[in-house]
């Protein structure tokens, strides 16, 4: 059977998402400095809910202090953060989309003058300014990722996305190349994949059986070779403890960096074995047309990040028009605000993407 944009898309736990369309977790700067909710972030992800998205889904949150990575990111680490958690997750409900808090910790990657401690990490980093976690300190970061979905669970959304991609500290701890440690938590492949599997199960145990958990993975880079991104998503699908996997490609329709690899980067992840979980893959999601491919190509839903930058609602329009396209960039300051972008995003998007934002 086809499966189109519009259908439905049932998980393992809690409701259905009502298309195929995810809101990628965006770094947007928006929240206050303690990292409770600020309106611009709220009117942000509101209006995306709105626009039609199956699932709308935080930027990444820090699950604790130490893990902070920029200035005005959303915090989910202290019950302080609740109130406005709570009210994101009530706003979002009422539009109709699914809702989940990404949860987050920067690591190696986090900023230390920001949180005014070094930063903490797999092994000992004096250029990041970081220290070597402790085996104890490992297991605290373990509880602040479960506190941190109790929290989400508590404050009314739907679930969350672990955030294991793009080099952050469950990322680290996969890189093979820098991770050495000898506790159990390093060195061979099972090793560097045990806080992650960890995290996933407390996660797990510590929330309700219709709470949806999902996980984002990079797929190679920050140290993961091709095919030990393909083993690590192999792994954890197969713990069967997740509802999906979101797989954050750069570019759906991209070849392989590393050498010796044939055919896209996207086959090298849609024959995996699921186990009940869905596959959902990002990366240069611009119109119908790339959506429905990825569609075709074996994944169950697509996260789109820059094309809901430019369109608040372009779920919808991308359900109901086979030929819809986002506009052409570069868009004016004013373009971004019409679509419920606050001040500070526009900054940020601006310093970051010349060709997104024209001068």
């Amino acid at each position: 059977m086809t499966t189109s944009l519009g259908d439905p898309l049932p998980l393992p736990h809690g409701p259905d998402w009502r298309n195929r369309f995810a809101l990628a977790p965006l770094t947007n700067t928006q929240s206050n400095a303690d990292g409770t909710l600020a309106d611009d972030e709220l009117r942000w992800l509101e209006a995306r809910g709105r626009g039609g998205f199956g699932l709308t889904m935080t930027c990444a949150a820090y699950v604790s202090p130490a893990g902070r990575a920029w200035g005005g990111q959303l915090g989910i680490a202290d019950d302080a953060h609740l109130p406005g958690l709570t009210r994101l997750a009530d706003a979002l409900r009422a539009t109709g989309t699914r809702s989940s808090v990404q949860l987050h910790h920067g690591g190696r990657r986090a900023d230390p003058q920001l949180n005014g401690r070094p930063n903490q990490c797999p092994w000992e980093d004096p250029e990041k300014g970081a220290v070597a976690l402790t085996t104890d300190e490992i297991a605290g970061v373990v509880e602040d990722f479960a506190s941190a979905a109790v929290r989400a669970e508590r404050a009314g959304f739907d679930g969350v996305e672990l955030h294991g991609a793009h080099g952050y500290l469950l990322g680290q701890f996969l890189d093979g190349r820098q991770n050495h440690r000898t506790d159990g938590y390093g060195g061979s492949f099972e090793g560097r994949t045990r806080l992650l599997l960890e995290v996933v199960a407390a996660v797990r145990a510590a929330t309700g059986p219709d709470f949806q958990l999902g996980l984002r993975l990079t797929p190679e880079g920050f140290g993961i070779p091709l095919p030990e991104g393909r083993e690590t998503a192999a792994l954890v699908l197969a713990t069967g403890q997740l509802d999906y996997l979101d797989m954050s490609l750069w570019d759906v329709r991209m070849t392989p960096r590393g050498e010796g690899h044939e055919g896209l980067l996207i086959e090298h992840f849609t024959d995996l074995p699921r186990h009940g979980a869905r596959l959902g893959v990002a990366g240069t999601v611009l119109s119908t047309t790339d959506a429905a491919w990825c569609l075709e190509r074996g994944a169950d839903f697509v996260s789109v990040g820059i094309g809901a930058i430019l369109h608040h609602d372009f779920a919808a329009r991308a359900v109901a028009d086979p030929a819809f396209r986002a506009r052409e960039r570069p868009v004016t300051r004013d373009d971004l605000r019409a679509e419920a972008i606050g001040e500070r995003f526009v900054d940020y998007l601006a310093a970051g993407w010349p060709d997104l934002v024209s001068s």
